[in-house]
């Protein structure tokens, strides 16, 4: 199992039994030779939906979910957040340990991949730990309206892209994954929030899921994992169920060809 919760064994529940670090590696690994960005999904739920507790999803999670948290982002070109949840989640940069560093390398891609923040407005404070507490500067995924201010602002310490198509105010999400692309950042990994989310999967561009759900329930008016103003469907077909004995279960599933 990948640090830091070495410990916590994971089992597949299609009578395979207790999965070990290669083949743990296996499931989680990217499809090979991909010619555009791939774009899976790692999102925690409760099991009556809620995709956070006290505000945040961290405090849903566990030391399994953690594990495969830290496996997905090591496996990935790129990690591409939502502005909102980079705030709340007070997103640091990726941490990675050595021998995580070493199989990247082994695969051809960079020690550590990047963050990447959707904002329309660019308007990221410098002091966030986006910038402050991280290895590789951040990309910030911005429109065209928004893009000398933002620039000005935040260009010593990230990458600041202009993703508009035919509107200057808005970020398109496909022109984001072009620009991604054409840097060599095809293995993305997205971790919110459930606005991106639901903007991913309106648009055809989500190709698989990977859902921790936690056993519990918490009730209120916690957000959905994908949350947007219109209903789509999207069906997928299921990759893998894994379990532990805290009562998690890891799903992952991928959008039907």
């Amino acid at each position: 199992m990948a640090e830091p919760d070495a410990g916590t064994q994971l089992t597949l529940l299609d009578g395979a039994g207790p999965v070990g670090e290669e083949r743990l590696a296996q499931l989680y690994a990217y499809p090979p030779e991909l010619t555009r960005c791939w774009v899976r999904s790692n999102f925690i739920a409760s099991l009556d939906g809620g995709a956070t507790a006290g505000g945040k999803s961290g405090d849903l999670g566990g030391p399994g979910d953690r594990a495969l948290f830290t496996l997905m982002r090591g496996n990935a070109d790129v990690v591409v957040v939502g502005a909102g949840t980079v705030r709340v989640e007070n997103y640091g940069g990726v941490q990675l340990s050595v021998a995580a560093r070493q199989a990247r390398q082994a695969r051809g891609q960079a020690e550590v991949p990047p963050i990447a923040v959707v904002s329309r407005s660019g308007q990221l404070d410098r002091d966030m730990k986006v910038f402050t507490h991280t290895e590789v500067p951040p990309l910030i995924l911005t429109c065209g309206s928004a893009l000398a201010a933002t620039t000005t602002r935040l260009g010593d310490v990230a990458t600041v892209i202009d993703c508009s198509n035919s509107d200057p105010d808005q970020v398109d999400l496909r022109f984001a994954l072009a620009a991604l692309a054409g840097r060599g950042l095809l293995r993305v990994l997205t971790e919110g929030g459930p606005l991106l989310h639901d903007t991913l999967i309106a648009a055809g561009l989500l190709d698989e899921i990977c859902l921790s759900i936690a056993p519990a329930l918490v009730g209120g008016a916690a957000h959905r994992i994908a949350s947007g103003p219109d209903e789509t469907r999207m069906p997928m077909r299921r990759a893998h169920l894994l379990a532990d004995d805290s009562g998690f279960l890891y799903t992952r599933y991928v959008r039907e060809a």
